[in-house]
C-alpha cells in the first residue's frame, strides 16, 4: 500500500509518500514541499498545488491520501485560506479516485509521538526514526506530511486490532 500524506498550506504544502509492504515494513518513497510563488494571486497558487500534486499522484499511484484537518486558531482568515489548499488537495485525490482520510493535528502528534502536544522537533525525530531516515535536514512541512501518512498507517493497524478483538468475542 502507498499512502500520500499532505500538510496543506498556501506558502508550503508538504507531501510525503510512504510504502507499506509485508508485515508493516515502512519506507519513505518521496517527500518534500510544493511552494507556489507567493507573489501570485490565490487562484494561481492553488493551481500550482493541484498541478504538482497531480504529478506526484501520477508518479507514485497512492492508494490513500491522508491530510491534516484545518486547525482553527485565532485567525479565521488564515483558517479559511488553509481550507483552500486542503480543498484542491482533496479535489486532486478525488479526481484520481483516491480515498481521502482526515486527521486532526492532535491525533497526528499523538499517533506519532504518543503526545498530542508534541512540538515539530519531536514529530520530526519520530518520523526519521520510524522511517529510518538518516538525515534530519528537510523541511518541517515535509516531516509533517510524512507524519500524516504514518498516522493513517497507525490508524489502519489500530482498526485491525479492534476488529480482531471484536471478532474473537
Amino acid at each position: 500500500m502507498i499512502i500520500l500524506g499532505i500538510d496543506p498550506g498556501l506558502i508550503n504544502t508538504g507531501y510525503g509518500v510512504i510504502q507499506i509492504t509485508g508485515s508493516n515494513n515502512l519506507q519513505a518513497i518521496d517527500f518534500g514541499i510544493i511552494s507556489p510563488d507567493k507573489k501570485e494571486n490565490l487562484s494561481y497558487r492553488l493551481k500550482t498545488i493541484y498541478d504538482d500534486l497531480s504529478l506526484i499522484i501520477k508518479k507514485y499511484s497512492p492508494n490513500i491520501l491522508s491530510i491534516e484537518e484545518v486547525f482553527f486558531g485565532k485567525n479565521v482568515k488564515s483558517a479559511l485560506l488553509l481550507g483552500h489548499a486542503r480543498g484542491v488537495s482533496m479535489l486532486c485525490a478525488s479526481n484520481n479516485n483516491i480515498p481521502v482520510f482526515e486527521y486532526s493535528p492532535r491525533k497526528i502528534k499523538q499517533s506519532i509521538t504518543g503526545n498530542g502536544n508534541a512540538d515539530k522537533s519531536q514529530v520530526k525525530f519520530m518520523v526519521t526514526r520510524e522511517l529510518n531516515l538518516k538525515n534530519f535536514d528537510f523541511p518541517d512541512d515535509a516531516s509533517d506530511a510524512l507524519a500524516i501518512a504514518l498516522c493513517h498507517n497507525n490508524q489502519i493497524k489500530l482498526d485491525e486490532l479492534w476488529l480482531n478483538l471484536y471478532l474473537e468475542n
